[in-house]
């Protein structure tokens, strides 16, 4: 598979492209015509792994916050402290990341403000596939299995469905973005209800105006 490219699935004649990228930059791939995703395929540090699967799920942080990208950092941080997260340098890479990704999707979306949404996640919550009604979204998944997308170009569930890699973002194309007709790709929540595993899931959304969300 090429790097940083464009893998394309045909759906009634109409090409609907993932791009796929090793850095970060390809995420910019989202705004090629007829590409409804993007995902960054990278490995999460083994030793990151281990810390963040081994945590009580108690003490995972949450939260749910509009802020502007630069203040997601201490954001992140004083989060970790409010919900217990052991302090170490795995925390530490844990905050740094956040902020990298919001620095990024803020970038690529020219947003002077994030919707930050951090969910520790037992459920099978949002199990039917969607598309959100945003003009994009990014999100990651630290802990347990990633978010899972297909193409359905009526609505129905998607035949084929592909798992994202715990610690690879995507960025997701909305409702509210611009190109038409849409691109029939279709993402949800994996469900593990009654699986015992806990997921650890970092959402951003672009804001426009922190006012007319409240």
């Amino acid at each position: 598979m090429p790097t940083d490219g464009l893998v394309r699935e045909v759906v009634r004649d109409a090409a609907i492209g993932v791009g796929v990228a090793d850095t970060p930059e390809g995420l910019s791939a989202l705004h090629r015509p007829g590409c409804a995703a993007a995902i960054w395929r990278r490995q999460p540090l083994p030793e990151f792994q281990s810390w963040i699967d081994g945590l009580d799920p108690e003490v995972l942080p949450r939260a749910r916050v509009i802020l502007r990208p630069e203040a997601v950092r201490d954001a992140a941080s004083e989060v970790c402290d409010a919900s217990g997260t052991p302090v170490g340098p795995e925390r530490d890479r844990l905050v740094d990341d956040i902020a990298a990704l919001a620095d990024i999707f803020a970038g690529l979306m020219r947003a002077r403000w994030l919707r930050l949404r951090l969910d520790a996640v037992t459920t099978n919550a949002c199990r039917r596939f969607h598309i959100d009604a945003v003009t994009a979204r990014l999100v990651c998944t630290y802990r347990g299995t990633g978010t899972q997308y297909g193409i359905s170009t009526d609505g129905a569930e998607p035949r084929r469905i592909f798992t994202v890699p715990t610690g690879a973002p995507i960025l997701l194309r909305g409702t509210l973005w611009p190109e038409r007709p849409r691109s029939g790709l279709l993402h949800r929540s994996p469900p593990i209800e009654g699986t015992g595993e806990t997921r650890l899931v970092l959402v951003l959304d672009p804001v426009d105006d922190p006012e007319e969300e409240v």
